[in-house]
């Protein structure tokens, strides 16, 4: 029998009480999937040199400023909330890193991935794609002009409901350092629903996920504004998913 919502909610509640820490529980339970997929055996160490000689490579060439202005990318006008998402990238000691490869994709205003996989009826936007990418500047910074996505369903238990988000991509030096987490929204009722967002156990950690309104970010009659820095080391690391994680729809 599929679980219900209250069934989820009582295991996070039972996970909640549980030993946890600033980062997300691979092996999850209530959400469902990551029970199926975390890695069971140690991690295997690779040479880094060697998987360069066939990974891509990029530079500023390679990455137009435009990339980073989701509603620009077709002929017409995106529907929904223009807003503007900006911060810093920055090291354990609050120092920025400059030159890193920030990629986000998210869902549209109607909480619909451009996916084939995506198949929850809700509407495409024929001038949304979702996608984009930027380097950040010498002083850690990035910026996206975007859309505020919906929320949307997903197969977890019945009536399940992912809060709005977004997801970013940071790449370091090379490819073989990738990090993906998810951006939320403040306020969002969803929260305490959500095995995802709940998988981090440490209140404080989950809360580092949330961007805030930042009135200054605001532009007058065009877009709302949100700051959210990404912490790659240190004690107020920012969390980051496993990459055997995935969103099942």
């Amino acid at each position: 029998m599929e679980s219900s919502q209250a069934d989820i909610n009582r295991e996070i509640e039972a996970a909640a009480q549980q030993p946890g820490g600033p980062q997300p529980k691979i092996d999850y339970a209530p959400y469902r999937s990551s029970i199926l997929r975390h890695p069971r055996q140690p991690a295997h160490l690779i040479d880094p040199e060697a998987v360069e000689l066939w990974a891509p490579v990029f530079g500023h060439r390679d990455v137009a400023d435009d990339e980073a202005d989701l509603t620009i990318q077709h002929a017409g006008t995106p529907l929904g909330e223009r807003i503007v998402v900006t911060g810093r990238v920055l090291d354990g000691d609050g120092r920025p890193v400059a030159g890193q490869l920030v990629e986000v994709w998210q869902a549209n205003a109607a909480g619909r991935y451009r996916h084939q996989r995506d198949q929850h009826p809700a509407p495409h936007d024929p001038n949304f794609t979702g996608v984009g990418r930027m380097l950040t500047g010498p002083d850690g910074t990035y910026r996206f002009q975007t859309i505020k996505p919906g929320p949307y369903p997903w197969r977890n238990h019945v009536n399940a409901w992912r809060p709005a988000h977004i997801h970013f991509s940071i790449f370091g030096t090379d490819f073989t350092q990738r990090l993906v987490t998810q951006m939320y929204f403040p306020g969002d009722p969803l929260f305490p629903l959500d095995p995802i967002y709940q998988s981090i156990t440490d209140p404080k950690a989950r809360e580092l996920l949330i961007a805030q309104y930042d009135h200054d970010v605001t532009t007058p009659e065009w877009s709302t504004g949100y700051r959210w820095d990404i912490v790659l080391t240190g004690t107020h690391r920012t969390p980051l998913e496993s990459d055997t994680e995935e969103e099942v729809k």
